[in-house]
């Protein structure tokens, strides 16, 4: 018998729980474990990343991202592969960023902005330790400004739009057994891991949450029940659910990506967009412009020429312009 993976991570982490889920999905043999429980200074070491998650594979890599690791993975694991292959495993990573590169934000403001919340989790990421919470719980409110959502405004409506997600995602958990249609996606997977860490966990988010019944059941299920069929609605139609997303974004991640963009290209340490009506300003990081990238960089290298012609359509419809090569952003 091979060596399991191993998630190294933590149970209130947004991107280890999105692993997690996946890795249930695929039905693989792993094991999760604390990251600052085993060595942290070496698996940051070997990763490259003081981030979570990591996962060591049974080859002894130490592997860091969760959105390439689950393309590595769904090589592995080709029938229950998390991102399909052509136009629709477009609009699957399309969909997923707006909850990697956006709605992480929404989860941190619900869990530092409210005392209680930041008690708990605090205390849980601590493992009980006084000091240790009150130096995590000091790290929360920067992170806020970091992403935006310092202002009155802005908490109300990132709130606003969670719940939205929550409505949708109730909608459509009674027309198929997930977001996307019959089958698991990254896209169920990102939405647990914000569901299993954050939203249906800390305890002022789970007071709203609690008022979705099938959201609920859906992040307390078990994987064990997909037996590995079923098949994804059809591109570029897809489901409600994944059309509601699509509209959010062309008007709160798309603005918010572009003015990143602008940023890292002029070396600039924070950007500015108008989102809910509001100029906000964010901390410009490399990743989202990284990740934003790949998704160029998927309809550029792995679609055939008539399937990127309709995906640039699709795009264009939508009016996401910032996955257009040719759209003022390449």
């Amino acid at each position: 018998m091979s060596d399991p993976y191993i998630i190294y991570g933590g149970e209130l982490s947004y991107f280890t729980r999105k692993l997690e889920a996946a890795c249930i999905f695929y039905g693989m043999d792993f094991e999760m474990r604390s990251k600052n429980r085993h060595d942290p200074a070496n698996i940051e070491r070997r990763s490259g990343t003081h981030q979570v998650p990591v996962m060591q594979t049974p080859e002894n890599w130490m592997i860091g991202d969760t959105t390439p690791l689950m393309h590595l993975l769904d090589g592995r694991f080709p029938h229950r592969r998390m991102f399909p292959e052509g136009p629709v495993g477009v609009l699957v990573q399309v969909v997923e960023e707006y909850f990697d590169e956006w709605i992480a934000r929404t989860m941190v403001h619900y869990r530092w902005h409210y005392p209680e919340s930041a008690l708990f989790a605090s205390t849980r990421m601590a493992d009980g330790m006084a000091e240790v919470a009150e130096r995590v719980r000091g790290w929360g409110p920067r992170a806020c400004r970091a992403t935006g959502t310092e202002s009155e405004r802005q908490r109300e409506a990132a709130e606003a739009e969670y719940v939205r997600i929550l409505g949708a995602a109730e909608a459509q958990l009674g027309e198929t057994p997930y977001l996307l249609g019959d089958r698991p996606c990254a896209v169920d997977c990102i939405v647990l891991g914000g569901l299993r860490a954050h939203t249906y966990m800390d305890p002022d988010p789970k007071r709203v949450t609690a008022g979705y019944p099938r959201v609920v059941a859906f992040s307390e299920g078990s994987a064990d029940d997909w037996d590995g069929g079923g098949e994804l609605a059809d591109f570029p139609g897809s489901t409600p659910f994944a059309r509601f997303i699509l509209e959010e974004m062309a008007t709160t991640y798309q603005p918010y990506v572009l003015a990143n963009r602008a940023a890292q290209a002029a070396g600039a340490k924070a950007c500015r967009a108008e989102v809910y009506g509001e100029d906000v300003s964010y901390l410009s990081r490399p990743y989202p412009e990284q990740s934003r990238r790949m998704i160029l960089d998927r309809i550029a290298h792995t679609l055939s020429d008539a399937d990127r012609k309709r995906v640039i359509e699709w795009l264009a419809d939508a009016g996401l312009r910032c996955f257009l090569e040719n759209g003022g952003v390449s």
